[in-house]
């Protein structure tokens, strides 16, 4: 049987980011803030909530780059000094356990061929179900509420 896991996207193209004034951030579509609660500053590099205090870039980022009607980006939050997460097998972390979540499987030529939306407590029973059709090459999580790209869940095993 397959399983998943799930990876933050990489932090090494944020970095330079983070030495930008306003300006030039703007410039680019992006902004610097500062959590001021928790839950509520999601990172997705290190797939966790950002903590009271901690600063964080919101940033337009295109998750879905293949070439397919599915393309597509939108907004994202990165933690200053975030390092990429990639979880063991069939982790669901605490930022996205709390957060009513959109699944979405994707074949290897970059084509929705499935999706849900599922409470946090389902995370795991919907990635089993769909990394069990052996035509899904990855699936991406969004947080529903907002329509933000979460993470991609990879198959293992």
């Amino acid at each position: 049987m397959s399983s998943f896991r799930l990876a933050g996207i990489d932090h090494e193209p944020f970095e330079p980011l983070f030495s930008l004034d306003d300006a030039r951030l703007r410039e680019r579509g992006a902004v610097r803030c500062v959590a001021t609660g928790q839950p509520g500053f999601p990172c997705r590099v290190s797939l966790e909530d950002a903590k009271v205090g901690e600063e964080l870039l919101l940033l337009p980022f295109v998750h879905q780059p293949g070439a397919s009607p599915y393309r597509a980006s939108g907004p994202i939050f990165v933690r200053r000094g975030a390092k990429r997460q990639i979880l063991p097998a069939r982790v669901v972390p605490p930022h996205i356990a709390r957060r009513l979540m959109s699944v979405r499987a994707y074949d290897a030529a970059h084509m929705m061929i499935d999706a849900t939306v599922t409470e946090s407590a389902d995370v795991a029973s919907s990635l089993d179900r769909f990394f069990a059709n052996a035509d899904t090459a990855y699936v991406h999580l969004h947080n529903t509420g907002r329509g933000c790209f979460s993470c991609t869940a990879e198959r293992v095993g």
